[in-house]
């Protein structure tokens, strides 16, 4: 388990379930929690590859601060298919403000743990990370 600076550990199944993302595609998404009692970072939910952008934003909660990561699939204007990792940090307005303390603190020393990240979108309402985000921070 890796430490976070900011004293939040890392579960092992958050790095070998980015990894399996990664290099194998088995899932089109990760939401990432942090449990305050055990202070650490694990996986709440998985989104099956056939699952697309709706089921993903779904999965983030309205009125709490997640991480999530998302493979995000497109064709580029030379009709070649490509795919990037997106690292969200969901923060939203209506989330308690220690809990958008302790996420903003372990951001990057989490972000760190997940190797390929690409691009990376903080969200505070679903239109900071809507479709059209993506689509314009993948090329």
């Amino acid at each position: 388990m890796a430490n976070a600076a900011s004293g939040m550990a890392v579960h092992d199944e958050c790095k070998l379930k980015f990894l399996e993302l990664k290099a194998k595609r088995t899932y089109r998404y990760i939401v990432f929690k942090i449990e305050e009692k055990s202070k650490q970072v694990i996986v709440e939910k998985l989104g099956d590859p056939a699952n697309g952008y709706d089921e993903f934003a779904a999965s983030l909660p309205a009125d709490e601060c997640r991480y999530a990561v998302y493979d995000f699939d497109f064709v580029t204007e030379e009709n070649c298919q490509k795919s990037r990792i997106f690292f969200i940090a969901w923060s939203p307005d209506t989330s308690r403000v220690r809990s958008k303390m302790i996420y903003a603190s372990s951001k990057d020393r989490f972000k760190r743990e997940l190797d390929g990240i690409q691009i990376e979108l903080q969200a505070t309402d679903p239109t900071e990370m809507g479709l059209d985000v993506f689509k314009s921070r993948a090329n």
